[in-house]
């Protein structure tokens, strides 16, 4: 035991950084995965708790041998299996059958025995971990550099050939700490190495994937030299659940006929209108192209076509909508602003949108580096080098903080809108009963609205923080987010319906409120049409509030 009361490693110990991953991910404690399903399909969840979006497999690799002269020659070792390849226990087996370091093959087969890959699970990630044991006289140096040579090959029959999908040298940068003494006793104890970023594939088109890894070892050009004694190769699988998949495009075939045709319902009333459409309208219609943008359930197709782009497409359909919706609701509280003299220009808004502009146009170029790349290496990360790994985490960190920034302005934003409209109630009680009524409903269902517009904008931000530490916490380790398939349907399902609530209550009416000799109280004419966040035919649309915090802006 050390001091602080942790085990020391011992031979054969699990590596530390490979402990959180449970077979059925990252998910609610107590899963399972149903004896039906065909692979690591979905996960079945214990009593009362939600399944994780994705699941993560452990994957143990198995030393074979090749001792052919041409290693480079195409021939697929197997781990298992009928045509299984000549295979050793351990490294310690090698010395006294004379076997070298460049004959030895890591072979892993994906998934494991008497299971199959399904078009369902969407992407394949996966993270590698060295199990390296400590020598006296052969110690990891200082910025080790462990090179692989790695080829994957895929099936889809268990007894047809392999064929190759990608063959590429994979560098990796070793980050490993020996806590223990460096003495002759604690030979044999393992290094804790940080878990490194190994392959991402953005379609699960085949039922088997097969991949062989080789350490090739030249002390003259100094490959693989001073990386330690490896002693196994650990691979982490994540993929999407089956089942959350099927949920997740039902959602979005249901949901993309219910946003399109309250569009275009809500443009064919724009059009009736006698006046051009305002800023504010344009601005609400082009969200529900976005949302609509986004809801189109392409991925049914990634399920009969092998589509690895389908994950670039996602994040890029997905950086729209972050960019209009951001930007909405600047302009959406900018003009029920009543100290705003310039309104119904999107010029008077590039101190606030120019930024969001540049901010999506930034996250396209990181998402490009990364997944642009993967279309054809699947072993590329930005985060194998030291620079791409800071300019990663601090992407990460100024994105989370921006938001956070975004947020405190726009409740800002939203304080001052109703310190405007509340000014504005003070000449309420000279007006008739019944107008003085319509008004103060009129009013207080508007605040609700924009609390809502609040926290759904809170609600946003959360998400995108947490979909980032999701995502990048085996990058960086330490830090662990549990994220339940429920908080992804249901942020999904806000924005849809927002939204929807948008486009309906904003659209023009054709209903009459009557003539009231108090209109003129508040600048409204008599026979206007009047409702609630509805367009009105009047030159100032779109709305009651709207109009009467211009009118107060120009006097």
């Amino acid at each position: 035991m050390r001091q602080d009361g942790r085990p020391c490693p011992g031979p054969r110990q699990e590596s530390p950084a490979l402990r959180w991953p449970p077979v059925c991910g990252r998910a609610s404690p107590g899963l399972q995965a149903p004896a039906r399903q065909r692979g690591m399909g979905a996960c079945r969840p214990s009593s009362g708790a939600a399944p994780g979006p994705t699941t993560a497999v452990s994957y143990m690799s198995v030393k074979c041998v090749d001792v052919r002269k041409n290693h480079h020659k195409a021939k697929w070792l197997m781990p298992w299996g009928p045509n299984q390849c000549d295979k050793i226990r351990d490294i310690e087996e090698a010395i006294p059958r004379e076997i070298e370091a460049n004959d030895i093959v890591f072979s892993v087969h994906i998934p494991l025995p008497s299971m199959e890959m399904s078009p369902w699970f969407q992407f394949m990630l996966f993270i590698l971990q060295l199990d390296i044991a400590f020598k006296l006289n052969n110690q990891i140096r200082e910025n080790a550099e462990v090179s692989m040579d790695v080829s994957l090959a895929y099936r889809d029959d268990m007894f047809a050939e392999w064929t190759e999908m990608a063959h590429e040298r994979v560098p990796r940068k070793l980050k490993c700490t020996f806590t223990s003494p460096k003495t002759p006793e604690y030979e044999g104890r393992y290094y804790e190495c940080d878990v490194l970023p190994f392959m991402e594939i953005g379609s699960v088109a085949h039922k088997y994937y097969l991949l062989n890894i080789r350490l090739p070892v030249n002390e003259k050009k100094k490959i693989n030299v001073g990386i330690g004694e490896i002693k196994d190769i650990q691979l982490v699988g994540i993929h999407q659940n089956g089942g959350f998949t099927k949920v997740w495009f039902a959602m979005k075939t249901f949901l993309t006929p219910s946003i399109f045709i309250i569009m275009v319902w809500y443009w064919r009333r724009i059009t009736m209108m006698s006046r051009p459409p305002v800023l504010l309208e344009k601005v609400i219609f082009a969200l529900g192209i976005s949302m609509t943008f986004i809801n189109i359930p392409v991925e049914w197709f990634s399920i009969g076509f092998d589509w690895t782009w389908m994950l670039l497409f996602g994040d890029i359909r997905q950086g729209i909508f972050y960019a209009m919706l951001l930007s909405f609701w600047i302009i959406f509280c900018g003009e029920h602003m009543m100290d705003q003299h310039e309104r119904n220009h999107i010029a008077g808004y590039w101190k606030q949108v120019g930024p969001i502009a540049v901010g999506s146009f930034c996250l396209f170029i990181f998402d490009m580096c990364e997944r642009g790349v993967q279309l054809t290496n699947p072993f590329y990360s930005i985060w194998t080098t030291d620079v791409g790994t800071e300019l990663a985490m601090a992407f990460i960190i100024v994105a989370g903080i921006c938001l956070c920034l975004y947020f405190l302005f726009l409740c800002f934003m939203v304080f001052q809108v109703f310190r405007n409209i509340s000014g504005k109630q003070s000449s309420l009680p000279a007006m008739s009963k019944v107008r003085r009524l319509h008004y103060e409903g009129l009013i207080f269902r508007f605040k609700f609205l924009m609390l809502i517009t609040l926290a759904c904008a809170a609600m946003t931000v959360i998400f995108f923080i947490v979909s980032q530490v999701t995502e990048g916490h085996w990058k960086w380790g330490g830090v662990t987010v549990q994220v339940n398939s429920a908080f992804f349907t249901g942020i999904y399902g806000m924005w849809n319906l927002y939204v929807f609530a948008l486009m309906f209550l904003y659209a023009p009416s054709h209903k009459n409120y009557g003539e009231d000799q108090s209109n003129g109280d508040l600048g409204v004419h008599s026979g206007e049409e009047v409702q609630l966040t509805t367009t009105i035919t009047h030159v100032d649309g779109p709305t009651e509030i709207y109009k009467l915090t211009r009118k107060e802006a120009q006097e």
